[in-house]
């Protein structure tokens, strides 16, 4: 048994609640371990003007936590499973994906009610470009404007009148109490969320097998097998928050099957690819490329690389 365990951690008070939510789950199931947050800052929350598609994507939300386990100064790094890119580095594993939260992406304003009432030219802030391309695709006159910052700072900036609505992830409302700020819970009709949302994901290195055995306990089979699904679409595109990209896969029929929802758009909305893929839970391991095929097929890289033309062009 491991005496100590030191959870790595962003200092956000949604990724503090995270490791604490995770700390929980361990502590209920080693209530002799001695387990310990470590607070780490990123590149990606010190950049905060800048849309994270412009200064190298979620990556750099993990980059420092990684560190952290390389260097000795933590044993597990917990993170957002929609941070996460599709393949990690050899050194490090995920040993758990935990039972997932609402994936859903939520409205919030003090002034509409739902996405629907909203008056042209109403301006939403988001920094990202899947929610931008999918809500210009519905709404052409809302107008889409940078939004960075943590929960609380973003909420604050609403208030103070900069923004008619911002977009959210549910799941991180609701973790941080939240819930009453949201005015509309978006169907996956309108917004189909990241791969990988609502869900918490526990990394390690690679050879510290103790730890894993003890870390793989947390690992919620139905969700880590729907996230799998998710990244694997997105590997084959490349894709992380610098691209307007989204899929999103969930049981039905009592858990027997899976089905898994993929899109690519531009980045203004005007082209939208969507398609959707069934199979029973044991045949779950091939979707995603299925998935990808069936957008490739319909031009969905002919939509990806115009997008990053634009972004070479403007370099």
């Amino acid at each position: 048994m491991i005496e100590k365990i030191r959870i790595a951690s962003r200092k956000s008070p949604l990724a503090l609640w995270q490791a604490e939510f995770v700390k929980s789950k361990l502590a209920s199931i080693f209530p002799h371990t001695n387990i310990e947050i470590k607070g780490f800052s990123t590149k990606g929350d010190r950049f905060l003007e800048t849309s994270l598609s412009k200064i190298g994507g979620k990556g750099l939300f993990i980059k420092e936590l990684e560190a952290a386990l390389q260097n000795d100064e933590a044993d597990i790094a917990v993170h957002s499973m929609k941070d996460l890119p599709p393949s990690l580095p050899d050194e490090f594993l995920l040993v758990a994906v935990l039972e997932r939260h609402d994936p859903s992406d939520a409205f919030i304003s003090n002034n509409y009610d739902a996405l629907e009432l909203l008056q042209p030219e109403a301006v939403i802030g988001t920094s990202s470009v899947r929610r931008q391309s999918q809500l210009l695709s519905r709404f052409p006159g809302v107008k889409i404007k940078v939004l960075r910052g943590n929960v609380n700072t973003r909420l604050e900036k609403l208030d103070a009148g900069l923004f008619d609505a911002i977009i959210l992830a549910t799941a991180g409302l609701k973790r941080l109490g939240f819930d009453k700020r949201i005015s509309q819970r978006i169907p996956h009709e309108i917004c189909l969320p990241s791969a990988g949302q609502g869900a918490l994901g526990i990394e390690c290195k690679k050879d510290d097998i103790n730890l894993i055995k003890m870390i793989s306990k947390l690992n919620h089979e139905f969700s880590a097998t729907c996230v799998e699904v998710e990244k694997k679409f997105l590997s084959f595109f490349d894709g992380g928050c610098s691209l307007p990209i989204a899929c999103h896969a969930h049981l039905f029929n009592e858990n027997k099957m899976i089905k898994c929802e993929g899109l690519v758009a531009s980045c203004d909305g005007k082209s939208i690819l969507r398609s959707e893929v069934i199979a029973s839970y044991s045949d779950a391991k091939g979707l995603g490329q299925k998935l990808s095929d069936n957008l490739i097929n319909m031009g969905a890289l002919e939509i990806l690389e115009n997008i990053n033309g634009n972004t070479r062009d403007r370099e």
